[in-house]
């Protein structure tokens, strides 16, 4: 029997069994050989220095210490770290890239349960049931069996902001429904727009023709406030804005603004600042919905990530590279 390559945990201890529960963990441990008892909350822990001398993979995931070139020369064996969540962000440096590490994320299997609470909001603020249900709730009154006008999701425009991988997932969810579906990136051509199923627009085109707009772009610099005050003026009167990427790019003073005149309803699950403060507006305002943080892998859903990872130990193991690579450049453009 071919040896398994020797691999450790570098995260939170507590989300090793929530992302790794025991038929996961069996499925990880039938390709690496893991200790989940031994966790790298910190790799400059001196009780570590064997393990880690030793480890050729590393799993990493939500609390991973910084891999910089002093925690990488205390892993002198290692050939690949393999991320049970989303952004490598927080804790990849370049070293890793130079030192010719191969890297990979659980981003594309985090993006389906962000693209299915998008999916559903869409839908839900289609019929307009969000900002009806908290008027019944204040009149205590049936309004009355007649049709509701202006509601429904038959022929109503949904923009997409960013084709990321939500972004893209949430075009590939809408394809069943009958809805239009707009673009915009500046990374994305036409024609590769038009093979995800959307009409490419520019930002503002797509504020002022889209019914329910929904924000997948990554945090940058460039994109902090990239909705604010003046395209927020671009929607069209009973409008939604939905946001489950990142708060810092809706301007929040602009948006209470605007949502206080009622001109316009907002869902985010995503805040900026995060966690909002008990006295925000956003709590009170009747036409926004505001979740915590919850559209991304929760409860079961964080199983999926740990699977990901299984099955990127089995490339590594067979000596081929990651299905989901994360390549150093342009990893400034990505979530």
């Amino acid at each position: 029997m071919t040896e398994r390559p020797r691999a450790l945990f570098a995260m939170t201890a507590e989300n090793v069994p929530l992302v790794f529960p025991p038929e996961v963990l069996d499925r990880l441990r039938a390709v690496v050989d893991i200790d989940p008892g031994i966790v790298a909350e910190d790799l400059t822990d001196p009780r570590l220095t064997d393990v880690l001398a030793r480890t050729e993979i590393l799993v990493t995931g939500w609390g991973c210490p910084r891999l910089d070139a002093a925690a990488l020369d205390a892993l002198p064996e290692l050939r690949a770290v393999l991320h049970s969540a989303g952004s490598v962000k927080g804790f990849a440096t370049p070293e890793i890239w130079r030192r010719g590490i191969a890297v990979s994320s659980a981003a594309e299997a985090n993006a389906l349960p962000v693209a299915e609470y998008t999916l559903a909001m869409i839908l839900l603020a289609g019929k307009d049931v969000l900002v009806r249900r908290e008027r019944l709730r204040a009149e205590r009154a049936f309004p009355g069996w007649g049709i509701v006008p202006g509601i429904g999701n038959h022929g109503r425009r949904v923009g997409v902001i960013g084709a990321s991988r939500i972004g893209r997932k949430v075009i590939e969810l809408l394809r069943p429904f009958d809805l239009a579906v707009s673009l915009t990136d500046p990374y994305v051509d036409e024609s590769t727009a038009l093979k995800l199923g959307a009409s490419p627009l520019g930002l503002d085109e797509l504020l002022r023709t889209s019914q329910i707009v929904t924000v997948h772009a990554p945090e940058t610099p460039e994109t902090r406030h990239l909705i604010g005050r003046r395209e927020l003026a671009l929607m069209p009167d009973r409008a939604v804005l939905i946001n489950t990427a990142r708060g810092s790019l809706v301007d929040t003073d602009a948006l209470v603004d605007e949502l206080r005149t009622g001109r316009l309803s907002a869902i985010l699950d995503v805040t900026d600042p995060e966690p909002l403060p008990a006295d925000s507006p956003l709590h009170d305002l009747p036409n926004a919905f505001v979740t915590p943080h919850l559209a991304g892998s929760q409860g079961n859903e964080l199983a999926r990530l740990g699977l990901a990872v299984v099955g990127e130990a089995e490339r590594v193991a067979a000596g081929e590279g990651p299905a989901f690579p994360v390549a150093y450049e342009g990893l400034e453009r990505t979530a």
